[in-house]
């Protein structure tokens, strides 16, 4: 085998690697089938010396660098829109491990209720005490505030102003009142008739301000504790019957929850989007591998200018 034929068939070994990579990476039949029937062309050309080598070298030329430069542009725009969807995984990574290292968890939430409950139980049993004997002793427990503080902006649900103020709303004659607290004297003899046995139900806030409502233990009666005004009330529950109480997940767990769901869709969407390719080239190499496909068709290369023109038309498009 001449030096000059030699040449042209270790180009056309390269032209074929070149393709398999490509069709392996896009894992298309189409391209597979392309790959195969461009080995094809070449092994009959490398097989049979008699053959004109330079219709191997047109073939190349007219139609498998125009489809490998094609392949190449799609891989090039898809590995770009990818990195685009990693770089938002990313980010989205770095705000979950923010939000789970400042994350507040249930288990937390719930011995502290538990704590908070006895607080307040002791406060209002001292309160009655304070009420009853027109003590001037402070009746609250030390740090009753901090409950809500700490889980109000995690686990508290939110009210519109109007609900808050129909919750906080009552009559002076309602109620008994010193310089540290007010509370329905209804509120207060249902306490003491169940011996001030009640425990946190569920926090509510409204912008800045916060309700905690509790629950007795034998009944199903509700009241409110407002700190900011240390008032204590029978809680209407109908006032939140349009509230969502569905999830126990704080606002910190929730929000993490959806950016976990979001990446693995963006993960999903990557995978495809990396080796996706648009339908009209998928049909233009439907059409191109029909006809390197047609048993004639060496006799017609120099009849394939159209078919390569096309494929070079796709390459100045802007489908990707």
């Amino acid at each position: 085998m001449d030096e000059y034929r030699l040449n042209i068939i270790k180009k056309s070994s390269a032209e074929i690697n070149r393709l398999q990579l490509l069709s392996v990476f896009f894992d298309d039949e189409v391209i597979y089938k392309i790959y195969l029937r461009s080995q094809v062309i070449h092994q009959l050309f490398a097989n049979n010396e008699e053959l004109k080598i330079e219709k191997l070298d047109l073939f190349h030329l007219q139609f498998t660098d125009s489809v490998i430069e094609l392949l190449k542009k799609i891989k090039k725009s898809n590995e770009k829109n990818v990195s685009l969807i990693y770089d938002e995984i990313d980010l989205n990574e770095e705000l979950i491990d923010r939000m789970a290292g400042a994350r507040i968890d249930q288990k937390s939430f719930q011995q502290d209720k538990q704590k908070q409950s006895l607080k307040i139980n002791l406060s209002l049993r001292k309160l009655y005490s304070v009420l009853s004997e027109l003590s001037s002793d402070f009746p609250f427990s030390k740090n009753i505030n901090v409950f809500s503080s700490k889980y109000a902006n995690d686990f508290y649900f939110d009210l519109t102003t109007d609900q808050f103020a129909q919750l906080i709303n009552f009559q002076d004659k309602q109620v008994y009142t010193n310089v540290y607290a007010t509370i329905e004297k209804r509120l207060m003899g249902k306490l003491c008739k169940y011996d001030f046995r009640t425990e946190f139900y569920i926090g509510l806030k409204s912008g800045e301000l916060v309700i905690e409502v509790y629950k007795f233990l034998d009944t199903d009666t509700y009241y409110l504790f407002f700190p900011s005004r240390n008032l204590f009330l029978f809680c209407d529950l109908t006032i939140l019957k349009d509230l969502d109480m569905s999830t126990n997940l704080s606002e910190r767990e929730r929000i993490v929850q959806e950016l976990q769901y979001k990446n693995d869709k963006l993960k999903s969407n990557a995978a495809v989007l990396k080796t996706a390719i648009p339908n009209e080239v998928i049909n233009l190499l439907e059409d191109s591998y029909h006809k390197i496909s047609d048993i004639n068709f060496l006799n017609h290369l120099n009849n394939f200018d159209v078919q390569s023109n096309i494929l070079k038309t796709m390459l100045k498009t802007d489908l990707f």
